[in-house]
C-alpha cells in the first residue's frame, strides 16, 4: 500500500473538513476513525501525527479560531461603527454557515488550566481583541467594552445558532 503522505497538518486539515462534511454536529461527533477513514489510513498511523483525540480536537479548535479571525479582521479593516458591526456580524455568520463544524469548533473554549491549551487561549485572545476593536470604533467607552463584546457575540451566535438549526 502506498504511503499516504500525512504529516500533522494535513490530519488537521483532513480533520478540519470532516467537521464541516458533519454539519453543526461535526465536531461534537469527530473521531479519529473518521479521520483516518477520510485520509485512507488505519487509525493507528494517525498517532504519528497526533497525540490523541483530544490533541486534534484542540487543533481543529486552534485552526477554526484562526480562521475566523483572518475573516473577521479582513471584514471589518477600514471600517468603523454600525458599517464595521454589520461586516462583522455578516463574516462571522458566513463563517458558520460555510464551516459549521468548524463554527462549532469556536465555540469551545480553551481550558485555562491546561497547558496544551495554550496556542487555543491565544488564538480566543485575538477573537476578543477584533470584536473588541469593532466596539470601540463604535464609540464603546473602555470600561463597557467587555460588556458589549459579550453582548453582540451573544446577539450574533444566537442568530447563527436560531439559523442553523433550522435552515
Amino acid at each position: 500500500m502506498p504511503r499516504a503522505g500525512l504529516t500533522r497538518d494535513r490530519v488537521v486539515a483532513i480533520a478540519l473538513d470532516v467537521v464541516d462534511a458533519g454539519g453543526r454536529t461535526g465536531f461534537a461527533d469527530l473521531t479519529l476513525a473518521s479521520v483516518a477513514s477520510a485520509a485512507g489510513v488505519s487509525t493507528p498511523s494517525l498517532y504519528k501525527h497526533v497525540a490523541s483525540l483530544a490533541d486534534l480536537r484542540r487543533e481543529v479548535g486552534v485552526q477554526a479560531v484562526g480562521e475566523l479571525v483572518r475573516l473577521t479582521s479582513n471584514a471589518t479593516v477600514g471600517r468603523s461603527g454600525p458599517d464595521a458591526i454589520r461586516s462583522l456580524g455578516h463574516a462571522m455568520r458566513d463563517f458558520a454557515r460555510q464551516h459549521p463544524g468548524r463554527y462549532a469548533a469556536v465555540q469551545v473554549p480553551a481550558d485555562p488550566g491546561d497547558p496544551a491549551d495554550s496556542a487555543l487561549a491565544d488564538a480566543g485572545a485575538e477573537a476578543v481583541a477584533v470584536v473588541a476593536a469593532v466596539v470601540r470604533g463604535a464609540g464603546v467607552t473602555d470600561d463597557h467594552v467587555v460588556d458589549a463584546v459579550r453582548i453582540l457575540r451573544s446577539a450574533v451566535h444566537g442568530f447563527v445558532s436560531l439559523e442553523l438549526d433550522l435552515g
